[in-house]
């Protein structure tokens, strides 16, 4: 039975075009042929990652959050009730109307006590700022090298400047070295990210995290193997050169550089957009759309490897709303509040007459507090936060606030 499943997933019509067989992709002397073999190689190199990632959040980045003295939000605790704490470690961490009930029967408390002691136990488990600072400055580190290393290997080759060079000789091209390690470091990147998404900073975009690392590695073990690696290495480089944006604006915005942050952050939005919506769509899925139809007709892995890209860009749509929505709310509080200083000066130093009419002092008052208000919302794509538990507690959230901004605690690949 195995054997059988065997040679149905290796049927050379899934991988190849016709009139091509695995005896053709055979190395000689002067050809070397990608093989799925190699992709054996990504595992312990995401295990490499891990451990690299560990040192490096601990000697380099941990000490560099000490430098700009980045520190975790003080929480309020839990006050101790064994009953409460076996609920929440063995039931569930958002207990129902019903459950919650029940539950002051078993301890006396009123309702509100037992949302608030919950509320505090959720807080004393979400990670520091220190930790997301840590992450993302690994990422950041990740995507300049691979950046880098990408333009390093494809400044040189004819397909970067000409996308039907993608599809000259396919499927027989030879794979070279600097293509090789390209891939294993990228799918041992996307290896480590999916071993470690249960202890790292969970996102609201957390299943869409997962359907992108699978959607990717899929993508790159199948264009490996059926030597689609040309491809392959172009869409590796267009993503990795606005994450590295990105992730540098989150890192300047947990050391609370602000307006650099906000400054990266909007480049990167340009860059995203440029990429991710017209670049790959236009550029990149137009090339594995319409020039593998010029030399072969359609088969099982032109229809996969398509469809596969349509996920992706499918999710860069999804994020592209959640980063056009940040954009807009950072632009309209920025107007707003130099629209209330420029009539409040106005009103002050008596530059414009009716300066008085337009904006009262109610309304202007108001206005600069919902604005305050506005400029601390965080972002769309923010971790999952939870409303203290008292007006005390929303005083103390406020004055021990970090990360605040367009891009605070954004999250994205």
């Amino acid at each position: 039975m195995l054997q059988t499943l065997g040679k149905w997933l290796w049927w050379e019509r899934l991988w190849l075009p016709a009139n091509v067989s695995w005896s053709d992709l055979t190395d000689s002397e002067d050809r070397v042929y990608a093989k799925a073999s190699h992709l054996y190689a990504a595992l312990p190199c995401a295990l490499c990652m891990l451990l690299v990632r560990y040192a490096f959040e601990r000697y380099l980045a941990t000490p560099l959050a000490d430098i700009w003295e980045i520190r975790d939000k003080v929480h309020f605790t839990a006050e101790p009730n064994p009953l409460l704490e076996k609920y929440f470690s063995s039931q569930a961490r958002f207990p129902s109307q019903a459950d919650v009930r029940s539950l002051c029967k078993k301890t006396s408390w009123p309702e509100k006590r037992i949302q608030v002691w919950f509320r505090r136990r959720r807080n004393q488990e979400r990670p520091g700022l220190r930790k997301r600072f840590c992450e993302a400055s690994w990422r950041c580190v990740f995507y300049v090298l691979a950046f880098v290393y990408g333009v390093l290997a494809l400044y040189d080759k004819p397909w970067l400047y000409n996308l039907k060079e993608v599809w000259a000789g396919f499927p027989k091209q030879s794979m070279l070295p600097c293509q090789y390690w390209y891939y294993t470091l990228e799918m041992g990147f996307y290896v480590s990210l999916l071993l470690s998404l249960s202890f790292d900073v969970r996102r609201k975009d957390f299943k869409e995290q997962v359907i992108h690392h699978t959607a990717t590695l899929t993508l790159l073990s199948f264009s490996w193997i059926s030597n689609y690696i040309r491809i392959g290495t172009l869409v590796m480089a267009v993503h990795d050169c606005s994450d590295i944006l990105l992730e540098g604006a989150k890192v300047f915005n947990y050391a609370k550089w602000h307006q650099t942050a906000n400054a990266m952050f909007v480049v990167f939005t340009v860059l995203f957009m440029a990429t991710r919506l017209i670049i790959f769509p236009f550029w990149l899925i137009h090339c594995t759309l319409v020039y593998p139809l010029e030399d072969y007709a359609p088969f099982f892995g032109y229809y996969f490897f398509n469809v596969m890209l349509s996920v992706l860009q499918m999710l860069h749509i999804y994020w592209a709303f959640l980063i056009s929505r940040m954009l807009y709310k950072f632009i309209f509080s920025q107007v707003c509040v130099s629209l209330c200083i420029f009539l409040y000066l106005s009103k002050t130093m008596q530059i414009l007459p009716c300066a008085h009419i337009l904006c009262p002092p109610s309304l202007l008052s108001l206005s600069v507090w919902l604005i305050f208000i506005l400029q601390l919302e965080g972002d769309d794509r923010s971790d999952e936060e939870e409303d203290s538990d008292s007006s005390k507690e929303k005083t103390h959230k406020l004055s021990h606030m970090n990360g605040s901004g367009v891009q605070g605690r954004a999250n994205g690949h």
